[in-house]
């Protein structure tokens, strides 16, 4: 990572390579990448990005991936910039890695690193910071190549005994798999502290409602008008890393619970998507998704289709209620978001908002209202007359819809969901 980044009177000048790989037809536009590259770079604090290119790519070249007379050429622009880091939107290997930093005399980082260091500025929460730690350091391990051409093999004990010793990068990699496994010493019982919190909420009787989205998408500014909290909410990719919960009175006074989780991303780095799904448990055991997608964006289809394996690759069943939010209709031309409202109508599972204005919420609510209600199944259930706590937590709970006294208890019709039943079950 960039921890040891050396410090200037300024912010860092950083050039931002969009490699366009002509071996496969792109799933989308490369200048689109480039634009989703430089955001992500401008998410970083103390970055000053000087410049940004899509470089095409003929012919990956092992070592270096890009050809002798770009990387000449490209030189020769960052050092007329003053340019210190350079962010290729694309995996490189530790080798390249290398090579390119001693050709261009600057630190570099690929996509994975870059998302690494900006969830390593963002993580808040215990657990957070620890999967950071430990996404960070798996990727680390496989930067080993060695560097360190000073270095020889390091002598074991006094030499009187034994071989050689082992290199440098060996004790690196040893050092790495013991903070390894101490870092999944620490995360064991920070889950485990989670999993007893996850156990309370269940016995909670409102359903959880869980936004998730394609990082940008506006996702906490609509958590914000729900719930009326103060979630950081930028126009900056992953502006919202750990989850937040909150409670939200719908308009009839049924209260669900709000999850406000991290956004998805294309590409996600592998040691990521595990790290993190403990961070997306809410996901997994809510009651309805709202799938929040920013409608404006030129990519927005394929954005969509990224959350959506996500959430399969998570194993969110195939039966839990999933609204499309179709976020920022205030940013679209005034024939565009006609036609879009017109959908909206004619759709049920879809809903047409701006999160920063607040048209289209009042639909949205009542279709919440009306989704999670339908979840809810008819019971009867009596009570003797000497258990009035558990008679008022029906009441408490708006479950109750009808009662009569008889000869052993109070008689009650109820309507509830089957997380108000669970809850009920344990008092």
């Amino acid at each position: 990572m960039t921890r040891d980044r050396p410090a200037t009177d300024g912010p860092t000048r950083a050039y931002v390579l969009h490699p366009d790989l002509r071996s496969g037809r792109p799933a989308r536009l490369p200048e689109n990448a480039l634009a989703e590259a430089v955001a992500l770079a401008a998410a970083l604090p103390d970055l000053d990005v000087a410049g940004a290119e899509v470089v095409r790519v003929a012919t990956v070249h092992a070592g270096m991936l890009f050809g002798s007379g770009k990387i000449a050429e490209l030189k020769a622009r960052f050092d007329e910039a003053g340019v210190g880091l350079v962010l290729v939107d694309g995996p490189v290997s530790p080798v390249q890695q290398r090579n390119l930093e001693k050709e261009w005399g600057v630190k570099l980082l690929d996509r994975t690193g870059l998302i690494l260091e900006i969830f390593a500025d963002r993580a808040r929460t215990r657990e957070g910071v620890l999967q950071v730690e430990l996404a960070a350091l798996s990727y680390q391990r496989t930067r080993l190549v060695r560097a360190w051409t000073h270095l020889e093999r390091q002598r074991g004990g006094f030499g009187f005994v034994g071989g050689p010793g082992e290199t440098q990068i060996e004790a690196d990699r040893r050092a790495i798999d013991d903070e390894v496994l101490k870092l999944r010493r620490q995360l064991a019982k920070v889950v485990r502290t989670r999993a007893l919190h996850r156990a309370a909420r269940r016995k909670v009787p409102f359903p959880i409602v869980a936004l998730v989205g394609y990082t940008n998408a506006g996702k906490s500014t609509l958590f914000n008008r729900m719930t009326g909290a103060e979630v950081l909410a930028k126009d900056m990719l992953f502006a919202t890393l750990d989850p937040t919960m909150r409670g939200v009175v719908l308009p009839s006074g049924q209260k669900v619970i709000l999850s406000d989780t991290v956004g998805f991303i294309s590409d996600l780095p592998t040691q990521l998507v595990a790290a993190f799904r403990a961070t997306l448990e809410e996901v997994l055991e809510a009651d309805l998704i709202l799938h929040v997608r920013d409608i404006a964006h030129p990519e927005t289809e394929e954005q969509a289709a990224d959350v959506r394996a996500i959430l399969e690759s998570l194993g969110v069943a195939a039966e839990v209620p999933v609204f499309e939010v179709w976020n920022k209709i205030d940013l679209l031309p005034e024939e565009a978001r006609a036609a879009l409202l017109v959908q909206d109508a004619r759709s049920p599972g879809i809903h047409a908002v701006s999160a920063r204005t607040g048209e289209g919420f009042a639909p949205l609510l009542d279709a919440i209202e009306e989704r999670l209600g339908s979840a809810r199944f008819p019971a009867e259930l009596t009570l003797p007359f000497s258990d009035g706590r558990r008679r008022a937590w029906l009441y408490e709970n708006g479950v109750v819809t009808g009662e009569e006294d008889a000869e052993d208890g109070h008689r009650l019709r109820l309507l509830w969901t089957a997380r108000q039943k669970a809850a009920f079950e344990v008092l």
